[in-house]
């Protein structure tokens, strides 16, 4: 570790405030076309592990066929804890440390949550007014939700995580992935220390 990066570290642990428990990361398929780019992200699961307990990670997809590719190469990526990956046609939650959706946006998620409760109404096992907040996250694939999601490259979203992520704090970064650092995501804690969380008060 550098000595900007220790320096960045130290200030983390003098906070008062608590780091982030569960860290997203927004990339996208180009991002991991990059030389080098899947052991950034080796690096950035280290670096967020010693911090939070859960790390999801968001690949952004425009064409689908490469989904199958981009699966087999995040499966089997070095990672400090057990990873769980998820494609658009996943319905099971991923409920590993570390957790990886491949373009599976927020509204197909969502979408997918509600078809199962209604199919569960249609069957007489579940009753309408039984259906809450707690009944929808308990049939999404990521059902967490993160204090902190980081964007590299663009102030802009996709609709990854939309049910979930709305109290997070934001971090956007106009760092491109293939030049993300751990001075980056140092920077991103420091930053969410730095907020006073609001939770939509």
């Amino acid at each position: 570790m550098g000595l900007y990066e220790r320096y960045l570290a130290l200030r983390i642990r003098r906070h008062e405030a608590d780091p982030p428990d569960h860290v997203a990361l927004v990339i996208t398929e180009r991002d991991l076309l990059e030389d080098g780019a899947y052991e950034t992200l080796a690096d950035f699961f280290e670096w967020a592990t010693e911090y939070a307990s859960l790390v999801t990670v968001y690949v952004s997809v425009l064409d689908s066929e490469a989904v199958p590719a981009l699966r087999r190469e995040l499966e089997t990526i070095d990672a400090p804890r057990e990873v769980a990956v998820r494609g658009p046609d996943d319905r099971a939650p991923a409920d590993a440390p570390i957790r990886v959706g491949i373009g599976l946006g927020g509204k197909h998620e969502f979408t997918s949550a509600v078809r199962t409760l209604a199919e569960s109404v249609d069957e007489g096992t579940l009753e309408p007014e039984e259906i809450d907040d707690e009944a929808v996250e308990q049939h999404l694939v990521f059902p967490s939700e993160p204090d902190l999601v980081i964007k590299t490259g663009a102030e802009r979203l996709s609709d990854f995580m939309i049910w979930q992520s709305v109290y997070s704090e934001l971090y956007f970064t106009d760092v491109n992935w293939r030049d993300f650092r751990k001075r980056d995501f140092l920077r991103a804690v420091r930053e969410y220390c730095n907020r006073s969380r609001r939770f939509g008060r």
